[in-house]
């Protein structure tokens, strides 16, 4: 492993870390990540066209998404720093035989080491859980291609936010275990859209993501008070 830059919060990794198990129980604590999954892949797929594809997944725990990438026909790199994770990836991948390479690694090392290798670059459910989210966000931009997309998903910062992500979802619902989020740690589309910008990204879109944990489906529109995508593109220099 890289680790000569570890933007990286320990207790965040160790939490991750102890429900790594879990990642591919789609009735656990990741269930939501696996009912949000297809909705999220038609819509990366739609803007980037996945397949012939180089795509890098940063912060791509068990690989939900990095698999569901390389099936749909992209060359896939997953990288994480969360040991356990990874390993549970590496043996999922023996289990559904779908070709992705995964690493433990910094973004930021990566980048330094393979600037502008990839088409498409995703980090989801990550930039609310690393103490520098804009050096995440300067690390992804660098890793793609000019004409490369890059693609966030995380959470807004507002009461609203706060009552369903944080108070609805992990301890009404039980959706998600207690203590999976820290509300100072969300993120207003504005900022995230700041520090696309500093990283020489265009953002080209802001998509709201809702979920409803009963029927278990997600939809896309132009609600972005809690969970939102954003589509980001590296123009040519």
């Amino acid at each position: 492993m890289t680790d000569t830059y570890a933007n990286a919060d320990p207790h965040e990794l160790a939490k991750f870390g102890d429900l790594a198990h879990r990642w591919w129980d789609t009735q656990g604590e990741f269930r939501p990540l696996h009912d949000i999954n297809p909705l999220r892949l038609a819509w990366i797929d739609s803007i980037a066209a996945l397949p012939g594809k180089r795509a890098v997944d940063v912060g791509c725990g068990g690989g939900i998404l990095a698999e569901a990438m390389a099936r749909q026909g992209a060359t896939v790199k997953g990288i994480d720093l969360s040991e356990k994770p990874l390993r549970v990836a590496a043996l999922h991948r023996l289990e559904s035989q779908v070709a992705v390479e995964y690493e433990r690694i910094a973004a930021e090392d990566l980048a330094a080491r393979e600037p502008g290798t990839y088409d498409v670059a995703t980090c989801m459910e990550l930039l609310e859980h690393v103490p520098a989210p804009g050096s995440t966000v300067a690390a992804c931009a660098a890793l793609v291609r000019p004409g490369g997309h890059v693609f966030f998903s995380t959470i807004n910062r507002n009461p609203k936010a706060y009552l369903l992500a944080v108070v609805g979802a992990e301890y009404v619902l039980g959706l998600l275990p207690k203590g999976t989020h820290d509300y100072a740690r969300f993120i207003k589309p504005a900022e995230l859209a700041r520090w696309c910008r500093a990283a020489g990204l265009e953002v080209r879109d802001i998509a709201g993501m809702t979920y409803n944990p009963v029927t278990r489906v997600a939809s896309l529109g132009r609600d972005a008070d809690v969970n939102y995508l954003v589509h980001a593109f590296k123009p040519a220099a």
